[in-house]
């Protein structure tokens, strides 16, 4: 009996001991702090000077991530950031099961920058104006992934400014830090509380308003071309609309053109659109390489 009584406690044991080994160590978060994942955003938060730092999580490791952690742990020392070494699971609560790479970073949010904030673009005299200028307009882009990717995008291929509205958009969260590669890191973003207003204002300062069309034989009293046809020579605006809805009524009035991207191909019901970052990407690539052409 007694041989049966411990080895009843022995297993008993055992399994507390396993649990516990599975449920990932509570690592409480300091107040007013959210958690980047991934290596790219992290090593971009740690290298400027936009956020507030609190802490570094690595996961333990001698992989061949060895040289990247090393790395990081040189980043987070020049900036005076307390380096922790956690396990997988701990990492996996930390970031909510996200794709963290073995890295997670504790810091403060980051937030749009109001466009009063934004120093005034030069456009040139009347003698020589600068024509090259290209500014991204987000209308109600909700989906944290898409939003990443059209930050990424518009970096890349060298968009001077971004700006969302502010209502019903998707905030500058750690997710969409990770979609953008990081870009969000270094590429700043604006908001505007009145989009309208704003394009107004842009229309009476010379520049051009294009909106984007997934369907043209839905719009109405706004001529419609396709993106290959498009040609420019002041600064222009080009306004994406949201994923469901595209572009609002009262924003494709306020457009002097709306561009439309040809199909390859006769579709099928169901299939007739493209992702909206996809979308924006072969569009702002048609409208950027006409930039670079024109700085040769």
């Amino acid at each position: 009996a007694t041989v049966e009584l411990w080895s009843s406690r022995e297993g008993a044991f055992s399994k507390a001991r396993k649990r516990l080994e599975r449920e990932p160590l509570s690592i409480e978060r300091t107040k007013g702090s959210e958690i980047l994942f991934g290596i790219a955003p992290c090593s971009l938060a740690l290298s400027q000077a936009r956020r507030g730092l609190f802490r570094l999580f690595l996961k333990q490791s001698s992989g061949p991530r060895r040289l990247v952690m090393s790395e990081f742990i040189l980043q987070a020392m020049a900036r005076g950031v307390p380096v922790h070494h956690v396990k997988r699971r701990e990492l996996d609560a930390l970031c909510r099961g996200q794709v963290h790479q073995g890295v997670c970073l504790e810091a403060t949010p980051l937030r749009f920058k109001s466009l009063e904030e934004a120093e005034e673009p030069d456009l040139g005299d009347e003698g020589t104006p600068n024509r090259q200028l290209i500014w991204l307009v987000l209308e109600q882009i909700q989906d944290p992934m898409n939003l990443g990717a059209l930050l990424r995008s518009a970096y890349f291929l060298g968009v001077d400014r971004v700006v969302t509205s502010h209502r019903n958009s998707c905030p500058l969260t750690p997710t969409v830090s990770k979609a953008s590669s990081g870009a969000m890191e270094v590429f700043d973003v604006y908001s505007t509380d009145d989009l309208r207003s704003f394009l107004k204002a842009k229309t009476a300062e010379g520049w051009e308003v294009v909106g984007t069309a997934s369907k043209p034989e839905d719009v109405e009293n706004v001529p419609v071309i396709s993106c290959l046809e498009f040609r420019w020579n002041k600064p222009v605006i080009i306004v994406i609309g949201s994923e469901g809805d595209g572009l609002s009524l009262e924003t494709q009035l306020l457009c002097h053109r709306m561009l439309a991207i040809p199909p390859g191909r006769a579709l099928h019901p169901g299939i007739e659109s493209l992702n909206v970052s996809v979308a924006t990407g072969i569009l702002l690539h048609s409208i950027c390489s006409q930039k670079r052409r024109h700085s040769d």
